[in-house]
């Protein structure tokens, strides 16, 4: 496996990544799409043909390029072709139209835009864009944005040399990727070179790459981990990288044996569509010997692994400002759901609002501070003000809350403005969410403050729920289960139920708006109703 020797900051390019795996083994798979093999060699001189292409458009080192693009092969050659010219890549969520889409290409100030035939409608009836460009993959036949459409093939259409990347430093932005807009607009998160490489060489550490591995991305390519967990970490690594146009439940399994891939990488619910899929005689009949299921409850581990056949299901704790932030090690034992250790070239610690550290066992926000040059994000894109309100005293406040034990081992709590504090005990709004949960009749539920009417510093706990399709579940029935089944003070004073929640194109709930709606004629109040809680 020629793994990259990348101490020197000037190897730390993702251009210079390619390059120098084409020179080493240009003819080893690096993306395999479906039935399509796409070698290093072949991939350097793709990206090295957009490099004219883009340049032919007007792009320059520095410039913004969006990206409204559904998953596919071409992402890679045409970013790494950018990142070799010195310019940005901006992915948009292909979910995304309306105001969110509109926000999304203002706040890129791009003048470039790569899309999809299929997408344009979208973009049509945003009745304006920034774009003097456009490059379409598919057929845009009829298509009238009042700019020229220019066909994605033309970007690779001539050969280009090797550019001289020299005067580039491994801290320039490489990409900019959105934040999820759960507090509100989304931000643009300025990923250097050395972001990428650092995550991705950590990944590699963690999951104990071998050189005959093949990983499997189903991931969409907007999305980080994408790229750290699949693309990037393929890249440094010299292995190939399978990659399916989006997650498939039903098909998962059948697409690693399709690619023989032994390491996969999912998030949030998407393993648990594995897990609660029917069970098939075939299930551990797959390659796979390293399984990226993040988050996953330390006791479903073990019986994913035996169910699967997977060898080694490695945890971690990152966000998007820090990539790779937490780690377990491999071979090394952990407390049940211990996010690990610190990853490398960062120091962490959890700091109280003065920005002190505070004690063992106790909650404190998640604050980091680089040990190494370009360790974590070069702030937001023109948004210099949120990125002086992330930053206090040279420590990045990450918003998340933590404890740590003796051990030295961190243990995620909850977002920051989510915490809820009352009558002197900090609750955890995710720790009540799985409580209400846990009732058979609940689809989605969401906990929140409500700000307390005798202190203003303290609030009441809401929780506002969405009913399962054809059941019926009343406010004191739900009081009446967290009471009986997790601690007193998990029961809120205020219960709603709503039809649906405020959420993301991404399927994440905007807790923010919850809370601004507040109380209601709706909402339930256990105090009005006499609700007894028993201690």
């Amino acid at each position: 496996m020629p793994l990259l020797d990348l101490d020197d900051p000037a190897e730390r390019l993702l251009g210079r990544c390619l390059l120098r795996q084409a020179e080493a083994d240009p003819d080893r798979d690096f993306i395999v799409w479906d039935t399509e093999h796409f070698s290093y060699g072949r991939v350097n001189e793709l990206a090295n043909a957009s490099v004219r292409g883009f340049g032919d458009l007007g792009v320059s080192a520095g410039d913004t390029v969006s990206f409204y693009l559904d998953t596919g092969p071409e992402w890679v050659w045409s970013t790494l072709g950018l990142n070799k010219a010195g310019a940005v890549w901006v992915p948009t969520n292909v979910d995304y139209k309306g105001r969110w889409l509109a926000e999304s290409f203002e706040d890129g100030a791009a003048k470039l835009l790569v899309t999809d035939a299929h997408l344009l409608p979208r973009i049509q009836e945003l009745g304006g864009h920034p774009f003097e460009k456009i490059v379409v993959r598919g057929d845009a036949a009829g298509a009238d944005l009042g700019v020229p459409l220019i066909p994605i093939e033309a970007l690779c259409a001539k050969p280009g040399p090797e550019p001289d990347i020299d005067d580039l430093s491994y801290g320039d932005t490489a990409s900019i990727l959105w934040t999820s807009g759960t507090t509100g607009r989304s931000k643009g998160v300025m990923q250097s070179h050395n972001v990428w490489i650092r995550a991705a060489l950590d990944g590699v550490e963690n999951s104990e790459v071998r050189s005959d591995d093949i990983i499997y991305s189903c991931l969409p390519m907007y999305q980080s981990a994408a790229w750290v967990a699949n693309v990037y970490r393929a890249l440094v690594a010299g292995i190939p990288c399978a990659m399916d146009p989006r997650f498939s439940a039903s098909e998962f399994w059948d697409r690693t044996r399709h690619y023989g891939a032994s390491m996969v990488f999912t998030l949030g619910a998407m393993h648990m569509f594995l897990w609660n899929a029917p069970e098939r005689d075939d299930d551990a009949d797959n390659p796979v010997r390293v399984a990226g299921f993040v988050p996953l409850p330390d006791a479903l581990i073990p019986k994913f692994k035996e169910r699967f056949g997977i060898e080694e299901i490695p945890q971690g704790y990152g966000q998007s400002e820090v990539m790779s932030l937490m780690s377990r090690r491999p071979g090394k034992p952990y407390t049940e759901n211990s996010l690990g250790e610190p990853a490398a070239g960062i120091e962490v610690r959890l700091l109280d609002d003065g920005d002190r550290e505070v004690p063992i066992g106790e909650v404190g926000e998640f604050s980091i501070r680089p040990e190494v040059p370009h360790a974590i994000f070069n702030g937001y894109f023109r948004n210099p003000e949120a990125t002086v309100e992330a930053w206090s005293n040279l420590w990045y406040h990450t918003g998340d809350l933590g404890r740590r034990n003796e051990a030295g081992e961190f243990f995620f709590v909850d977002r920051k403005q989510d915490f809820i504090r009352f009558k002197g005990r900090n609750i955890a709004s995710f720790a009540v969410e799985a409580a209400v949960a846990a009732r058979p009749a609940v689809a989605q539920c969401a906990a929140h403050g409500v700000t307390s009417e005798q202190l203003a510093a303290e609030a009441e706990l809401k929780v506002c729920i969405v009913r399962q399709p054809e059941t019926e579940l009343s406010a004191e029935e739900i009081a009446r289960f967290v009471n009986d089944t997790a601690p007193y003070f998990f029961v809120p004073r205020y219960i709603e139920f709503l039809d649906e929640l405020p959420q993301t194109p991404t399927g994440r709930v905007q807790k923010f708006r919850l809370r601004e709606r507040g109380l209601t004629p709706t909402t339930w109040d256990a105090r009005v109703v006499g609700f007894e809680v028993k201690r």
